[in-house]
């Protein structure tokens, strides 16, 4: 182990030391001693300074900056993102080209993004709050919602922009569910109070009237049991949407049971046609899908003309999947209003929909059983022929 470099240089001295004294003894003579002293001394200062210079660290090398250029890093970026400068976009990268369009390179803020609040935040930088989201209605399609940041970067202004139409319309969904849910229940429980205080005041003795309003009072209760059950089993459907169902379910067996059960509360089960092929069981939720097809023949039997069958075909479909299809024979449903079926509380005719006990949330609970069970439904209908609704399920796999 070397030793440290003050140790050294008190040797060294001491060496020289001893060598000017040994000089001295052999030879007599002071001078000559001296001189072998200083020569020593000279030496191993010279040595010091020497070893000082090779060990001094050289100037610290100017910083570097790490990563790829601004306008490459903004290229790894999803969403769209510009750089602007001098009012003028100098990097926008793949994501807000295609957004605003290839030209915008180069141009004038105002011109590569045309919307009115984006340009009063950028050429106004002062005003508002640093850093504030911007919303921005209508840039790329009329329906689009973004939101915009600006952030000041060395003399540049980087420019983000957020898509938020898809929390948009969450958002307006559930506005509009919480709002026909009040009115679903508010409607019926008018209904009750206004026979309520009827029956105390004015019919209380009038026993064919107050029949009449008892019976109107309990279809109105049972609509309003009927509607809070839905929402209770749409509820609990979306909250186990994550969680695959594990049961076994033989589709057959439980159509059968399905259209005895709508015999018993006495609808018109015997007008059910039953095309059964054999099929391998399904893996599900046994009582998830008894409620979708209790929803999905019902609605066949309640939109069916009179004296027209309900066809329900069970076969062998494709991919591994299991094809149930319920077909009626009614007015059927016009083709603007296929895409919104599935939405809570949409009817086509509401008056006849609530006249027959419908709640609106039919369709809605059998999208996310099937969703819920990773399945597809598609809903075909033609106008004065009737509807037909079909459903694939995966079959259960064998180990």
């Amino acid at each position: 182990m070397p030793f440290p470099t003050g140790i050294r240089a008190l040797l060294a001295l001491a060496v020289a030391g001893l060598a000017a004294l040994a000089s001295f003894l052999l030879n007599g003579d002071a001078q000559a001693s001296l001189v072998v002293l200083v020569c020593g001394v000279a030496a191993v200062l010279l040595a010091l300074g020497n070893r000082d210079a090779v060990a001094a660290p050289s100037e610290p090398a100017a910083p570097q900056r790490d990563g790829p250029p601004l306008a490459e890093a903004i290229e790894a970026i999803a969403e769209p993102v510009l750089v602007i400068a001098a009012n003028r976009v100098r990097s926008a990268n793949r994501a807000a080209r295609a957004l605003l369009g290839q030209h915008i390179l180069g141009e004038d803020v105002r011109l590569a993004i045309r919307h009115p609040a984006a340009a009063e935040r950028l050429l106004n930088p002062e005003e508002g709050t640093p850093g504030a989201p911007i919303h921005l209605v209508g840039l790329g399609t009329r329906e689009q919602r973004w939101e915009m940041r600006v952030r000041d970067v060395e003399n540049q202004r980087i420019v983000h922009l957020s898509d938020r139409t898809g929390s948009y319309a969450a958002e307006r969904m559930r506005v509009d569910f919480v709002a026909n849910a009040s009115h679903e229940l508010r409607t019926p429980l008018a209904s009750l109070l206004g026979y309520v205080e009827t029956l105390r005041e004015d019919a209380g003795d009038d026993a064919p009237t107050r029949n009449r309003f008892l019976k109107i009072m309990h279809d109105e209760a049972r609509r309003m049991q009927r509607l809070i059950e839905d929402l209770i089993s749409l509820s609990r459907i979306e909250a186990e949407k994550y969680r695959a169902p594990d049961q076994t379910v033989d589709l057959a067996v439980l159509i059968e049971e399905v259209r005895v059960e709508l015999a018993s509360e006495g609808k018109r089960a015997g007008d059910i046609v039953a095309e059964i092929a054999e099929v391998p069981p399904v893996r599900g939720d046994r009582v998830q899908l008894s409620q979708l097809l209790h929803n999905v023949i019902g609605n066949a039997m309640k939109y069916g003309r009179e004296s027209t069958p309900v066809t329900i075909r069970l076969r062998p479909g494709n991919d591994g999947m299991v094809q149930l299809s319920v077909a009626d024979e009614g007015d059927g449903i016009p083709a603007t209003h296929l895409p919104r079926l599935t939405e809570r509380f949409y009817r086509v005719d509401s008056g006849r929909s609530r006249s027959i006990g419908g709640t609106g949330l039919g369709l809605a609970i059998v999208k996310h059983v099937v969703e819920r069970h990773r399945g597809r439904l598609d809903i075909a209908s033609t106008v004065g022929k009737g509807t037909t609704v079909t459903i694939l399920l995966p079959m259960q796999r064998t180990a």
